[in-house]
């Protein structure tokens, strides 16, 4: 008997970390146990949606499942389209669709490395300093 295919992927953004599995499947795709139909805001809905849509029929074949932590709502969003993205990749082993991928939006396969400045001594932020005056 043949083993099924399974995909791990990752995807990170600031500090939040996704983490999916590919398998084939139905085409359910869900975020955290919640179906990404009905993952609110419409505007995080939209970012995730992205690879999918790019993906065309494909993703009808396959099942995704994301868990994802850590980070605010749209680092999170941002690292589940570039989890997904390369599950897809890896899963269907398409050239095609990897550069159809990279054309599209580079940040969908690869980590986007920036992250926040740390705050600085004598400094309410990472730039902002207290005045001086010398009188």
């Amino acid at each position: 008997m043949k083993e099924p295919k399974i995909v791990n992927t990752s995807g990170k953004r600031k500090t939040a970390v996704a983490r999916a599995t590919v398998q084939s499947g139905k085409g359910r795709v869900r975020i955290n146990k919640i179906p990404v139909e009905i993952f609110t805001p419409e505007l995080v809905r939209a970012k995730i949606m992205e690879p999918l849509v790019l993906a065309g029929n494909r993703v009808n074949k396959v099942d995704i499942y994301v868990s994802v932590n850590g980070g605010g709502i749209m680092g999170q969003a941002e690292a589940t389209r570039t989890a997904i993205a390369r599950g897809l990749v890896e899963f269907f082993d398409d050239d095609e669709l990897k550069e159809l991928f990279k054309r599209y939006d580079r940040s969908l396969l690869v980590n986007d490395p920036r992250r926040k400045e740390t705050k600085h001594p004598l400094g309410r932020g990472a730039r902002k300093k207290r005045q001086k005056s010398y009188r």
